[in-house]
């Protein structure tokens, strides 16, 4: 999670929001199994499968805490900005080959997303602060790469939990 609140685009408040509410679900559900810390543990293997509910049911409360963080988090920080580039922005990019594609300034990547940049990748953290017109150079696999920011927005697009 980040230090310091940024925002995050409507689709990735839902996505975050969504989440939460799968893992709350999925944390009933290993709750439910868990005995009662009075109640006599059979044998080992038995103390052994409620030592490993009682670890899930501790990351899923773990995950939920860091969820309900970013939330407020983004919250206090408001709505991406409309005039730079910044987390939760859908920014139309024009590369150095001349193609140009709208991607989304996120702020981590739970799968493979085309249309995701994530702000820490080599692109995300050039592009950040930016205004129409600017121009940033950042590295890829193969090299030195140009880009100009043809306009930031605020984020609508694809989720702001992953890529690039």
């Amino acid at each position: 999670m980040p230090s310091e609140p940024a925002p995050i685009s409507a689709d990735a408040r839902h996505a975050l929001e969504q989440e939460r509410a799968t893992v709350q679900a999925e944390r009933g559900k290993v709750a439910a199994t868990l005995r009662d810390s009075d109640a006599d543990v059979g044998d080992r293997a038995d103390a052994a499968d409620e030592l490993q509910r009682a670890d899930a049911l501790q990351r899923l409360d773990s995950r939920i805490a860091d969820i309900t963080t970013r939330l407020t988090q983004a919250e206090d920080a408001g709505p991406p900005p409309a005039d730079r580039v910044g987390v939760g922005s859908s920014v139309t990019v024009r590369y150095g080959d001349g193609t140009e594609r709208t991607v989304e300034i996120g702020e981590r990547a739970e799968a493979p997303d085309r249309d995701l940049v994530t702000a820490d990748s080599p692109l995300g953290r050039a592009f950040l602060g930016r205004r129409p017109g600017d121009t940033v150079t950042y590295d890829t696999p193969e090299g030195r790469a140009t880009a100009a920011v043809v306009s930031p927005g605020r984020g609508n697009g694809p989720s702001g939990t992953t890529g690039g």
